[in-house]
């Protein structure tokens, strides 16, 4: 055989090598995730859910085209993502890209934005810096989603609950949540029950557009929604999955919180959300720049202790808090408005990483009030809001006044670290009226509703949050109910809405799945001093490096065959 033929046939035989291997693995996927946040390693949560899939599903992207490099690197972490769903769902997912509005008349195309909206899909503008850098440029951007399926179709908006962070910082945060996003609305979508959840009425909860938000673009679009006149009802019927308290004005009676009480006892989950005392913007604008915070009476102190929680009667501040429009002064005899912080408006995180509230933005709240957990028995207790470390607490009575924090001393009394506003209670909770009433008045209820009366539950969940106004949306004059925890003058977006979305989700068998939250990618920027004041040398390393490499290969290489030849004798 000729040396030419032996070339040949090494030279087909490593085409045929190189086929099969490629098509040994186009039907194996085997990986090696060495970063050191497992930023491509999907959760097993999310592994249970994609295995599962019947029918096909597909993810429509809204991020394509010229945008900026952080939104493509956040539309390449969705697509790695998806990649994985299709080969882990025998390819029963599958994702494309498509630019907003491309080819599109300007009717279709404002259809289409409005439907993505609908859907809970939002633009934003990005200013970036036009291609002959005279001039910035806006391009509009949806950095969101859309997943269709047999059973209709849920919108995902990638930035939801980072809209008031830095953009780097929102972009990452919003990069390390996409599993999640994505595999919510994968169960969504897919599940063969909705869970159903109960609002509260009777004892002057919201029910005006202030709760607009909550009840359109989140119960109505992703649960089952019904409204519950307790007067109405001999006992809180136990189709209903989730019971929201959503600011009582009125004391509850014996006979609603045996009610409640019975319902939590029945395996029903209930949040929470509680003014103790009154004091609301309303009441400062309505004033002469001053009011009184006095005790509403609610009746729930030993409700709620029994539980495990008790809601203090204090007013928590904050030097992290939002602005609202403040008079600074006069300039002919026309008040000067400015923006400035408003303690009693704090905003406030997650400091113990729940899967609840981990990396998400800071969540509005509204003149809320401290919280201490109570010693019970088998009750977990997880905070899942607090304060920062500039914190403070108002005792009651308080004179609540218009005034900002100005003066040194003033600051100096903000030391109180971490007030918990918001915690989560799992456990099998005692009843409040065990051993508290009479085996005929057991008997009355029973006969009375129907059902058994209980005086210890299953292991079961509630969220005791001591701000009335979290779910609240704004409204406006010009533009109608605005999204919840939003401000009316800035229009910044806090994360009250995703925190919201991510209780019930927890509460409606989402807990699982949420462990995939707790992915946090490191964001690692280059040190910009460094490198200004070392510029010249890496100049020259990136210069220079490249040539030394391949003048040392040269040498290496002439030294290999002098070596070689030098034997050879003739």
């Amino acid at each position: 055989m000729s040396k030419n033929q032996k070339y040949f046939i090494n030279w087909i035989g490593g085409v045929v090598i190189i086929l099969l291997v490629n098509l040994i693995g186009s039907f194996f996927y085997a990986g090696i995730d060495l970063t050191a946040d497992k930023r491509y390693t999907i959760t097993d949560a999310s592994l249970k859910y994609v295995k599962e899939l019947q029918h096909p599903l597909e993810l429509t992207v809204y991020i394509k085209g010229e945008v900026p490099a952080g939104f493509k690197k956040l539309a390449n972490a969705a697509e790695n993502i998806s990649n994985n769903y299709n080969r882990i769902s025998n390819g029963n997912f599958s994702i494309r890209f498509e630019k907003p509005g491309e080819g599109l008349s300007d009717s279709a195309k404002a259809y289409l934005f409005d439907s993505l909206q609908q859907l809970g899909v939002h633009p934003t503008n990005v200013k970036s810096q036009a291609t002959d850098r005279s001039q910035t440029e806006e391009t509009l951007v949806f950095p969101g989603a859309v997943l269709t399926g047999e059973n209709g179709q849920i919108g995902i908006d990638f930035l939801e609950g980072q809209s008031s962070l830095d953009g780097l910082d929102a972009l990452n945060n919003a990069t390390s949540q996409l599993e999640y996003k994505i595999t919510r609305a994968i169960k969504i979508l897919e599940r063969s029950k909705i869970p159903v959840v109960g609002y509260l009425a009777g004892n002057g909860e919201v029910l005006d557009l202030q709760v607009y938000d909550l009840i359109e673009n989140v119960l109505k679009k992703e649960y089952g929604f019904g409204l519950i006149q307790m007067d109405s009802f001999p006992f809180i019927p136990h189709q209903f999955d989730i019971l929201l308290i959503n600011k009582p004005m009125r004391p509850f009676t014996e006979k609603q919180k045996l009610m409640i009480d019975q319902y939590i006892m029945h395996g029903g989950k209930v949040i929470w959300a509680l003014d103790n005392l009154y004091a609301s913007m309303d009441s400062l604008q309505k004033s002469n720049g001053s009011f009184l915070a006095y005790d509403m009476g609610l009746n729930l102190d030993d409700q709620l202790f029994k539980y495990g929680v008790r809601i203090n009667r204090d007013l928590v501040q904050d030097l992290e808090s939002d602005q609202v429009p403040s008079i600074v002064g006069n300039i002919g005899n026309k008040p000067q408005i400015q923006l400035l912080p408003w303690p009693y408006a704090p905003l406030v995180s997650d400091f113990v990483s729940h899967p609840i509230s981990r990396n998400l933005d800071k969540v509005l709240t509204s003149f809320p009030q401290s919280i201490d957990t109570i010693s019970t028995t088998g009750i977990s207790k997880n905070i899942l809001l607090s304060s920062s470390i500039y914190g403070k607490k108002i005792p009651t009575p308080a004179l609540v006044e218009w005034k900002p924090v100005k003066t040194e001393s003033d600051l100096q009394s903000f030391q109180v670290q971490h007030i918990p506003v918001a915690v989560l209670l799992e456990g099998p909770f005692p009843s409040l009226y065990k051993n508290r009433i009479s085996f005929e008045e057991q008997l009355s209820f029973e006969r009375t509703t129907g059902g058994k009366y209980l005086s210890n539950s299953t292991s079961n969940q509630m969220i005791v949050i001591s701000d009335g106004d979290i779910f609240l949306n704004p409204v406006s004059e010009e533009d109608g109910p605005l999204t919840m925890g939003s401000n009316k003058y800035t229009r910044i977006q806090y994360g009250n809405k995703e925190f919201f979305k991510n209780i019930l989700f927890y509460l409606s068998d989402g807990k699982d799945l949420l462990s995939s939250r707790s992915k946090n990618f490191q964001l690692r920027l280059l040190n910009k001093e460094l490198l200004k004041e070392q510029t010249v040398f890496w100049k020259i390393f990136n210069l220079l490096t490249p040539v030394l490499i391949l003048l040392i290969c040269m040498l290496i290489f002439r030294q290999t065959r002098m070596r070689k030849y030098s034997r050879i004798s003739i």
